[in-house]
């Protein structure tokens, strides 16, 4: 029996680079984190990477395990040494799982959506692990806040991440490596852990350098959660543990009723994470902290600031027109002399003795002239003397200024958020308060840094609400990545299906209630759900009878549109981003953000196509194999096309 290679592969290599393009046969998918790990360690020691070849005799790149231990050296702990770090059965298996490259892809749902076509706002439908592999490439760093409201641990066997919904659970659990979490179970923790750590781990690298993450969780796992996180985050990331204060049903007797539960929260790089612009709304109106000028006295007495003697000059500043002071020795700040103040300002130089607070800073003020000078935080900052002698400063406040606490209180209750969607005909048990999740998310970002917010447990879509009623308030443009299971859920077929209805009704809602001029009012969310790619892989060699059948790449039912996902996905196009339907040369063309892309097969395509697209100048192309009739317009498209254009074949 001959074998042959597919579509004249003789004349056409599976991967040519020519003038500036690539024309690629096969399956291309995204990198997995493994493929990027080893592009890191390539950067940093290069003199450990090396080739191996695989069984089916590719050759790939690889790390040299031997040669970076040299590197490493006395900083490399291998083998039972003793070390402080948290382990548990699966552990490994978790991190492999996390790794692998994604092999589904997002089909988009038109008629699940609402506003396809004008909103930026995603939901996916699907097991969060796959999403969470597939938007590697797409939102790596892009994410500015991360909240999750993980299944918390209760010991029962429905603990974990649910069962693909047409997959038997035991098909599931021998797929993932999670079995049941019965708390008779000696896995009872590492079933969790294992679950969470694949996920947290793939979530970190979508987060910007100024990124934050936010997990909700109670007593159970909130010190493994913790561990997990400065494995995973890094431990000087860790920003706080807030307290929330459930204050809802509270008369039930029990030996200690719990109240409160916890939001761990990550920074990406600490370091770059800016002051939350946002006041505690427990916060009294008349609180200093509303004021747009802080003022205070600098003196400070205690072991760290000694007492010093300061004089301020003849024109010092002082908060009083007119009046004298006498030396005193009996209170601070000592007045070593007589102090005389004309026209707001001091006469002749005075000395003071006391300690000093912010002594640095008031003498370089002195130094500018006693005109404003900036702070350490960037705040314009002057200095005067009161009537009673003391020294003050006034620091104009930043207009994003902000005060959070630790403690989150007053923000709603789950019984109340049960009760409004019950008013929406949504049955839903315990979902997080959407007050308490808007608060978090303005206090992580700005109104109009474009921030996306991402939440791959999304259960009744409180994260969009929030995102929607943040936007309401401030006139923001924050848009949001939702990822939810469709596990079965009573009245709606499943908690996806729910998500979707929620997210419409507080949609309009918020719409229609009072809100910031400039909002843009998107409400809407374009609806994809994760299933099997809709480009077949082409095997290396085809048998002669079989050419027909892998003409076409194309999975069966599968339209233009889902064509079109499926290469956002693999080139890392935001699939939340505009896409424009065009003609071009009697085709039909998507557009979505630097790509073209002609994913009809017909009619067949011709010369102009290209010298069209060669006109307008996109830095991607990609078209379908089964577009070309012949070898002749496939060898020459690139020609067509000209320099710097990156042409892909499917």
């Amino acid at each position: 029996m001959t074998k042959v290679p597919h579509h004249s592969a003789a004349k056409v290599p599976d991967h040519t680079v020519t003038k500036g393009h690539s024309v690629t046969k096969g399956h291309t998918v995204t990198k997995g984190r493994t493929a990027r790990n080893v592009a890191l360690l390539a950067e940093l020691f290069p003199a450990c990477v090396t080739e191996t070849r695989d069984p089916d005799g590719s050759v790939r790149t690889a790390i040299d395990l031997d040669l970076l231990r040299t590197e490493l050296g006395e900083h490399l702990v291998e083998g039972p040494r003793e070390r402080f770090h948290l382990d548990w059965p699966g552990k490994r298996d978790a991190l492999l799982a996390a790794n692998r490259p994604a092999g589904r892809a997002l089909r988009p749902e038109r008629d699940s959506s609402e506003d396809f076509d004008g909103t930026r706002n995603l939901f996916i439908e699907g097991d969060n692990l796959d999403a969470l592999r597939l938007l590697q490439e797409t939102y790596l760093s892009k994410v500015k806040v991360i909240y999750i409201d993980p299944p918390y641990n209760t010991g029962s066997d429905r603990f974990v991440y649910p069962d693909r919904f047409r997959e038997r659970a035991d098909d599931f659990r021998v797929r993932t490596g999670l079995r049941g979490n019965l708390a008779t179970d000696g896995r009872f923790h590492s079933n969790w852990l294992s679950m969470m750590y694949q996920r947290l781990t793939l979530a970190r690298t979508l987060l910007r350098e100024d990124g934050v993450l936010l997990v909700s969780i109670n007593d159970v796992e909130a010190a493994h959660l913790r561990r997990i996180c400065d494995e995973i985050f890094g431990e000087a990331n860790f920003l706080t543990q807030f307290v929330w204060l459930n204050e809802g049903n509270v008369d039930q007797q029990s030996t200690i009723k719990g109240m409160h539960e916890y939001v761990l929260a990550y920074a990406r790089d600490l370091p770059r994470l800016g002051r939350p612009a946002i006041i505690d709304p427990n916060i009294a109106d008349e609180s200093k902290l509303f004021n747009d000028r802080i003022e205070n006295s600098i003196t400070k007495n205690g072991p760290a600031n000694p007492e010093s003697v300061i004089t301020l000059p003849a024109g010092f500043p002082a908060w009083f027109d007119d009046g004298e002071i006498t030396p005193r020795d009996d209170r601070y700040p000592k007045i070593l002399d007589p102090i005389t103040v004309r026209n707001g300002r001091l006469t002749a130089k005075a000395r003071l003795r006391s300690g000093w607070s912010s002594r640095n800073l008031l003498e370089l003020f002195i130094a500018n002239g006693c005109t404003p000078i900036l702070d350490a935080k960037g705040r314009t900052t002057t200095f005067a003397l009161t009537d009673r002698g003391a020294i003050y400063y006034a620091k104009h406040r930043e207009p994003d200024a902000g005060h959070v606490v630790s403690v989150l209180r007053n923000m709603g209750t789950t019984q109340q958020n049960s009760s409004m969607l019950a008013g929406w005909g949504i049955e839903f048990s315990y979902p997080k308060p959407v007050f308490l999740i808007e608060f978090l998310i303005r206090t992580f970002t700005a109104p109009h840094d474009d921030a996306l917010v991402l939440d791959f447990f999304a259960g009744s879509a409180t994260t969009a609400h929030a995102v929607f009623r943040a936007n309401a308030a401030d006139g923001g443009n924050r848009r949001f990545v939702l990822v939810q299971y469709p596990e079965p859920c009573p009245g709606f077929g499943t908690i996806a299906e729910l998500a979707r209805e929620r997210i419409r009704r507080c949609g309009t809602e918020v719409a229609d209630s009072p809100h910031h001029e400039r909002w843009r009012r998107d409400v809407g969310f374009r609806s994809l759900r994760i299933d099997a790619p809709s480009l077949r892989d082409t095997p290396p060699e085809v048998r002669q009878e079989d050419l027909a059948a892998h003409a076409d790449r194309a999975a069966p039912g599968r339209t233009d549109e889902d064509l079109l996902f499926d290469v956002l996905i693999r080139f890392g196009v935001d699939p939340a981003g505009h896409i424009a339907r065009d003609r071009i040369a009697g085709h039909d063309v998507f557009a979505a953000g630097d790509l073209l892309a002609c994913l009809s097969a017909a009619p067949p395509y011709t010369p102009e196509l290209f010298t069209e697209v060669a006109r307008r100048r996109p830095a991607r192309m990609v078209l379908r194999d089964a577009g070309f009739t012949g070898d002749e317009l496939r060898i020459n498209a690139e020609r067509l096309l000209g320099p710097g254009i990156d042409l892909r074949v499917l």
